[in-house]
């Protein structure tokens, strides 16, 4: 998955996708435990796609904060 099209998902869509990526996670680890993962580089895909929708989180979460901030606040 893209970073641009994660940026274009509304706030809400972000976070149910990645409660879905997370059980997906589970699921693919319990695979690969199992020996049932037939492929394994779909781990290592789920945690960048997961890690990308924090990142983009964390972005917006700080732009509204600096946003509502007083401008005369900042050092």
């Amino acid at each position: 998955m893209k970073s641009k099209d994660l940026k274009e998902r509304t706030d809400a869509d972000l976070v149910e996708l990645g409660q879905q990526i997370q059980r997906d996670l589970f699921s693919a680890r319990m695979k690969n435990h199992t020996s049932q993962l037939d492929d394994t580089s779909q781990l290592k895909k789920l945690r960048r796609d997961l890690a990308r929708i924090a990142q983009i989180q964390g972005q917006r979460a700080k732009g509204q904060k600096a946003a509502a901030a007083p401008a005369g606040s900042e050092k």
